[in-house]
């Protein structure tokens, strides 16, 4: 399912990435690739407003597409005209917590995400995760004497105990 997202705002519901930073466009591309990639292959678009005019194409790729209004009131005109340009609005998503963005989304039938919501879900995927022992992972416990003592003489260790009882 594809998603149209509004850059900017979602930006300023991520934690760890600031509207005030100079990447901050190519650190939620990075992110959104990360989602559209885990996603097998989900198509994203996003659109930018303000701030970076031109920006180069090298954002695109991985299964997102990043477009950069020309002026920051452009932004949500151009997501309001590709969202009334979508012709199967069962197929779309809209990540947005724009009111006129949200608004227009609806009436056109398709499935709102909030920008916040959104932010969750590529803080949840982009998580470190969490590192397991090998003990942990093999739900291993520790060997009881009897079998370590076994271990021992499977391999012809003997201890020093047993050595001063031997004749």
């Amino acid at each position: 399912m594809p998603i149209l997202i509004d850059g900017h705002n979602l930006i300023g519901h991520l934690h760890g990435v600031s509207l005030a930073d100079p990447d901050d466009e190519a650190q939620l591309v990075m992110l959104l690739r990360r989602y559209a990639t885990a996603k097998r292959g989900r198509r994203v678009v996003v659109i930018f407003d303000g701030g970076v005019y031109g920006h180069p194409d090298n954002l695109n790729g991985y299964g997102v597409e990043a477009r950069f209004a020309k002026s920051p009131s452009d932004a949500d005109s151009e997501l309001i005209r590709r969202i009334r340009a979508v012709k199967r609005r069962d197929e779309w998503q809209v990540v947005s917590s724009d009111r006129v963005v949200i608004g227009e989304a609806r009436a056109k039938g398709l499935t709102v995400i909030s920008s916040q919501q959104f932010a969750h879900r590529l803080e949840v995927l982009n998580a470190p995760k969490p590192t397991v022992s090998i003990r942990e992972k093999r739900n291993d416990r520790p060997l009881s004497p009897a079998e370590i003592a076994e271990w021992m003489r499977l391999f012809g260790i003997v201890e020093e105990e047993e050595e001063q009882q031997q004749p």
